[in-house]
């Protein structure tokens, strides 16, 4: 019984220290948290101000420097997570140890009972001399009962707490593989920004002149392609049934980022009414948010394809993206994605990580941008099927009569 009771206090205090260090990790992650948002703050100041080479390169460096705080805290999560599981692996072999001494104890307590119960009561008052030992035996009878029912309580107590600590383990078990793997994907998106300020020195030879002429070029064909989208999508007859979309409503998608901040809505918007989209309006809604960010899943659904405009030279649009279908009758777009971790033909389920934010396509800045097609109006064609003037001609997009643009933020 000593030895039980060392053993417990031990592992007791041992809980104790975990506890701490887990606390101690998490004062750190929120201070990190702290510097990151710092970084965005920069970053989106940088969004806008005038776009100049010198802007391009700082905000490369600063991106850099963000997503490399972001390895740092997801590298402290995973240490955070295993602590969580080290903790309630003790609290498991204590929780165990309980269980083993209460059946001990029961099994004591049963064979009292049934010691009790071979006796007949004509025993009992033949074996008692007088009235008050019959009643204490009585009585001694009765709370053996007694006490087994509350220790069998007990028990029953002790295993469902076994069993939800057995099921918190195994989710943090699975937390950590998420985490591990999300810490390889920031270390390649690290690497892919690295690669970008490189290819931009190397095509710019450090002169503002040779950025703003690529700048110009770029703009150009971005705005050609749009105008020829929008002919191209103008020109589609594609019904929709009313009928096979769900009612609106808040909550029949969810939320595709943990932090919501949207910089544009869908349709006839400010900026498009400066002249962006060739006067067609904003076809999603956009999420200002870090690159490197995951981005889930809005509802369970099929992966119909994924692409990458970025992998063709002069191809300006969604960069990379993931189109999902959905069974009520939607089908979502999340483009400028940094990675993207799913491919055709994937079921996902809501809040599945898809990908992480990125700044790929065309953009004026880090951003997530979400469209959601009426499925029986959107395909995915070649670019090369829409713009009659392209080097890109085997890029492939998702496009759709202007008719199967839903607002997403009648949805969300």
């Amino acid at each position: 019984m000593i030895c039980l009771l060392s053993l417990s206090f031990a592992r007791a205090a041992l809980v104790d220290d975990i506890k701490q260090k887990i606390s101690t990790k998490n004062t750190e992650i929120e201070k990190l948290e702290q510097e990151i948002e710092v970084y965005q703050n920069e970053i989106e100041s940088l969004g806008n101000q005038a776009n100049t080479f010198q802007n391009s390169i700082k905000m490369l460096d600063t991106t850099k420097r963000q997503l490399e705080k972001n390895i740092i805290v997801t590298e402290q999560k995973i240490d955070s997570t295993a602590l969580t599981i080290a903790k309630l692996s003790i609290e498991l072999d204590q929780k165990q140890t309980d269980i083993n001494r209460l059946n001990e104890a029961i099994a004591g307590i049963m064979r009292r009972v049934n010691e009790a119960d071979d006796t007949t009561l004509l025993e009992i008052v033949l074996s008692n001399d007088d009235l008050s030992s019959l009643l204490i035996e009585m009585e001694n009878l009765q709370q053996f009962h007694a006490v087994a029912r509350e220790k069998l309580q007990q028990l029953e107590l002790l295993r469902e707490e076994l069993s939800d600590t057995r099921t918190e383990s195994e989710d943090e078990k699975d937390q950590l593989v998420d985490l591990r793997a999300e810490l390889s994907d920031k270390k390649k998106i690290v690497q892919e920004n690295k690669d970008e300020k490189s290819n931009l020195l190397s095509k710019t030879k450090n002169k503002e002149s040779n950025y703003q002429k690529i700048l110009n070029e770029k703009k150009a064909l971005k705005e050609q392609f749009e105008q020829q989208l929008l002919k191209y999508e103008s020109d589609l007859r594609i019904a929709i049934d009313p009928r096979s979309l769900p009612s609106a409503g808040k909550g029949v998608l969810a939320w595709p980022l943990d932090k919501i901040r949207i910089t544009q809505k869908f349709g006839n918007t400010e900026f498009a009414q400066s002249g962006a989209y060739s006067g067609q309006g904003h076809n999603g809604v956009d999420f200002g948010v870090a690159i490197g960010t995951p981005v889930k899943a809005t509802l369970t659904g099929t992966v119909v394809e994924t692409g990458n405009t970025d992998a063709y030279s002069g191809c300006y649009s969604y960069g990379k993206w993931v189109l999902i279908q959905h069974p009520n009758g939607l089908s979502t777009l999340y483009g400028h994605l940094s990675l993207i971790k799913v491919s055709s033909g994937q079921t996902v389920a809501t809040g599945d990580v898809i990908g992480y934010s990125g700044n790929t396509g065309y953009t004026t800045g880090p951003h997530l941008h979400l469209t959601v097609f009426a499925t029986q109006g959107v395909k995915i064609v070649r670019m090369g099927d829409i713009k009659t003037i392209t080097n890109c001609m085997d890029a492939r997009i998702p496009v759709a009569p202007l008719n199967a643009y839903l607002d997403p933020l009648i949805y969300l």
